[in-house]
């Protein structure tokens, strides 16, 4: 008798460098579910400290375990020093997320190397990186540009969320280990954002297809988080994502869109389907939009969106005027910002088609053709 296969998606999170290990510690703090989580660096004390399933120690005879000291050149080389290694714990993977935090040495100048590696495989590859708070200094900032670029040429997609931005989502009295902990928690939100939409029973399911089909490829995206509470909350927190200080460049254009909304088990298929239109129209008229809805009974009466956007016309979206400070309560668990209406397109008609995907849910006939 032929033994039962397994046909789950494989997906493995790899954080690398100081900052990427500590996302992965967040992730595996807060229970992110149905992914294996690694953890690279050339720090073999903070190295020590991490939770993740698999832990590699790059560098070991070029850093003796004490670090890259800030150099990419330093990360880059550990990195290709256990090229093997790498390609041994990333075999089996459908679905690689690299993170970490750009502008120091192991994170800045591995990732590249395990994006590639990855991309190799056979994997979808997906980078999730923070660019540096601007008080870390011009050295950092110069150093991350160039990662960034780097590890864009070996990703299928890059979402790169700008720390400065976060500064927008708190008040003025913000710790600085707040904010670090604030750029793990989004770092988090964009991981989860897509894995849940895979591996977490949902109202509307998707599969591993679905998000390849948006991601595989699809070059530079953006990552808009929103919640909200209340009568219109799934339309609030819609309209947050799609104008969070997060998105420093504009969504117009974007032909993928990723759309997460998690809620609890009250969540309804009309309000789902008005945040999810809202969404759609600020988007590029011929995007792929794929959708899905997660039950997260631990959210209460909140509804959190994640939108992410991605394959822009000539490789990166255009840039935007920065939003203006907002201030939130940081110890919401997802950065939360004042809803703003969506500066993109006028709402489309009540009887215009709906170009959203109910595939795996029994929706009457009457929602579907939007009338």
């Amino acid at each position: 008798m032929t033994p039962p296969h397994n046909y789950l998606a494989v997906i493995k999170v790899v954080g690398i460098g100081g900052g990427g290990v500590n996302a992965v510690n967040r992730m595996i703090e807060v229970g992110l579910k149905g992914v294996e989580f690694i953890a690279i660096n050339t720090d073999a004390q903070a190295l020590l400290m991490s939770d993740a399933d698999v832990k590699l120690d790059v560098g070991r005879e070029l850093t003796r375990g004490l670090g890259a000291g800030a150099n990419p050149d330093v990360g880059k080389n550990a990195a290709e020093d256990h090229r093997d290694e790498i390609e041994e714990v990333l075999k089996g993977a459908d679905m690689v997320f690299v993170t970490c935090g750009e502008g120091g040495g192991t994170g800045t100048g591995g990732a590249p190397v395990v994006a590639n590696i990855a991309r190799k495989l056979g994997a979808l590859t997906i980078g999730v990186v923070t660019r540096p708070f601007s008080f870390e200094g011009k050295r950092r900032q110069v150093q991350a540009e160039t990662g960034i670029d780097e590890l864009r040429n070996q990703c299928d997609t890059l979402i790169v969320i700008p720390n400065d931005r976060l500064l927008a989502l708190g008040d003025r009295n913000i710790s600085m280990m707040d904010a670090f902990r604030t750029a793990d928690q989004v770092l988090l939100s964009g991981v989860q954002g897509i894995t849940d939409l895979i591996t977490t029973p949902g109202l509307i399911n998707l599969d591993f297809a679905d998000v390849k089909s948006v991601m595989s490829g699809a070059g530079s995206a953006l990552m808009g988080i929103g919640s909200a509470r209340g009568e219109n909350r799934a339309v609030e927190a819609a309209e947050a994502a799609i104008s969070s200080p997060l998105l420093e460049q504009s969504m117009d254009g974007a032909r993928g869109v990723l759309l997460s909304i998690a809620g609890g088990s009250d969540l309804g298929l009309f309000e789902i389907n008005d945040a999810a239109q809202l969404v759609t129209d600020a988007a590029h008229p011929d995007a792929n939009i794929i959708f899905g809805a997660v039950i997260d009974d631990a959210l209460g009466d909140e509804v959190r969106v994640t939108v992410i956007a991605a394959g822009f016309d000539g490789g990166t979206p255009a840039y935007k005027a920065a939003e203006p400070t907002r201030k939130t309560n940081t110890n919401q668990p997802a950065p939360q910002s004042t809803p703003v209406p969506a500066p993109a397109t006028n709402p489309a008609p009540a009887q215009s088609p709906r170009r959203v995907l109910f595939d795996d849910v029994d929706v009457p006939d009457f929602l579907k053709n939007g009338s």
